[in-house]
């Protein structure tokens, strides 16, 4: 996703890239995705993973807790502020023109989501058989 902002907008700043919700609206859906799939929404694989990590270090020693919760919150605070910042606002007046999305670069987001939507089906590919 950041790639293909940057081939649009020719730089990695993130307040370059502002309003591209109003260019891009299916490029903003996967912005979405992606990044409510990094916050660990119920019930993607993310959510498993750091309910699992989370319990893992609490069991190890209490006072983690705080540390792990302290990440989990700059992690879902950081997202959201990515998204804001390159999704929403006014659209900056440097860019002239710009090319619209193309099927490859949906097909490439699909087939990325794809595999973490399927673990959601069947988790026990990876955390095993449960008993």
């Amino acid at each position: 996703l950041a790639n293909t902002n940057y081939e649009r907008t020719h730089s990695r700043t993130l307040l370059l890239a502002r309003g591209l919700q109003l260019m891009l609206p299916l490029m903003a859906a996967w912005w979405l995705l992606a990044n409510l799939m990094n916050m660990a929404l119920p019930p993607t694989i993310n959510l498993t993973g750091e309910l699992l990590i989370i319990t893992s270090m609490y069991n190890w020693s209490p006072l983690t807790i705080m540390l792990t919760g302290a990440g989990t919150l700059l992690t879902a605070a950081y997202s959201l502020h990515m998204f804001l910042m390159t999704q929403r606002g006014k659209f900056p007046r440097h860019i002239i023109k710009m090319n619209p999305t193309y099927t490859r670069e949906h097909l490439l987001m699909t087939l990325h989501i794809l595999p973490l939507l399927m673990l959601l089906t069947k988790p026990e590919l990876i955390m095993g058989p449960l008993s």
